[in-house]
């Protein structure tokens, strides 16, 4: 098929491709060839290519360039999907249709090994679910989040890629020589760039299997020296760390407050807590407020500096988060 390409010298060729891609004039739907010296790169507007450009304009067949395939383009409909490593996670109570998508994503040009879906919501206070393997044999992987690699397992722990914005938030206000405790830490996806960013970080989980997981996370992105990773109640650390934290995470968001007296114990003199919470739309930072004011009492001034919806939960409810100084008097 012909088209209109811009022809140049090869040793130019990827400079001139940037200035195209730049201009919005690049044909991603056809190659790019060499011939000789010459190469040949498609557009999809001479209109739009550079002045300077416009005199290398030739028309020239192009092969159509390979589009990977995608479980929509097999299935004939937008599956909802989520990725989670090397794993995809699908949502679906209909069995058939859930074997289907499965099918169509193995199928795929997607990278993939393993296809799950939801069997049960999050349960216990581990909060785990179960999982359907309908394609693949594991449920362990290796998510990697903005320049750090999390190895996990979704039957064993509790992980949403989904918070990654989030975390990515709250991480960059950590600065290096900080004293960081994050009370409910899972695998470490805050812990362990906190620590990246210069922070010792304590690091508390009741699920002792994240907790392996946050040791060798640690280890994985060279920051083991700054995390210590505690299995347990962070309740029972109250009396080692009191009084030490510059940064206290509080990502429990149903029962948060229940730990809002252990958080207060650990915080030092100048504390900046990121309080997680669920509440519903007409008030949703008013109760968390209330409650850490309550909890810091006459020993702290309390600023709340952020007000953030992180995503809807559910119908009429959001998860929140609270960041919060707390300065003592």
């Amino acid at each position: 098929m012909s088209v209109p390409c811009v022809a140049v010298e090869r040793e130019r060729g990827e400079a001139v491709r940037e200035r195209l891609a730049d201009a919005d004039a690049l044909d991603g739907a056809h190659e790019i060839a060499v011939d000789g010296d010459t190469i040949y790169i498609p557009v999809t507007d001479p209109e739009a290519v550079p002045g300077d450009l416009a005199a290398t304009i030739v028309e020239r067949d192009a092969a159509e360039r390979d589009r990977p395939r995608t479980p929509a383009a097999i299935l004939g409909y937008e599956p909802s999907l989520e990725r989670l490593g090397d794993i995809v996670i699908v949502d679906e109570d209909d069995d058939e249709r859930a074997r289907e998508i499965a099918e169509a994503v193995m199928a795929s040009d997607v990278p993939c090994e393993t296809v799950l879906n939801r069997a049960s919501p999050i349960e216990g206070e581990l909060r785990v679910r179960r999982w359907d393997v309908l394609a693949g044999n594991g449920t362990e992987t290796v998510h990697r989040e903005y320049g750090h690699e999390f190895l996990l397992d979704v039957a064993e722990v509790y992980f949403s890629p989904r918070l990654a914005t989030e975390r990515h938030r709250v991480i960059e206000q950590v600065e290096s020589g900080e004293t960081a405790i994050d009370m409910f830490a899972g695998v470490g996806p805050y812990a362990v760039p906190m620590a990246a960013r210069g922070a010792g970080t304590v690091a508390c989980d009741l699920n002792e299997r994240a907790v392996e997981y946050l040791r060798e996370n640690a280890e994985r992105n060279g920051v083991a020296d700054r995390v210590t990773a505690i299995a347990g109640d962070v309740r029972e650390i109250g009396d080692e760390y009191a009084d030490t934290a510059d940064r206290l995470v509080m990502n429990l968001p149903h029962s948060a407050d229940e730990f809002l007296d252990t958080a207060v114990r650990l915080a030092g003199d100048d504390c900046v807590v990121h309080y997680y919470d669920i509440q519903h739309e007409d008030d949703p930072f008013g109760p968390g407020t209330r409650e850490i004011r309550e909890a810091a009492g006459d020993a702290y001034d309390v600023s709340v500096e952020t007000e953030r919806v992180v995503r809807s939960y559910a119908p009429h409810e959001y998860n929140v988060c609270l960041d919060v100084r707390l300065t003592r008097v």
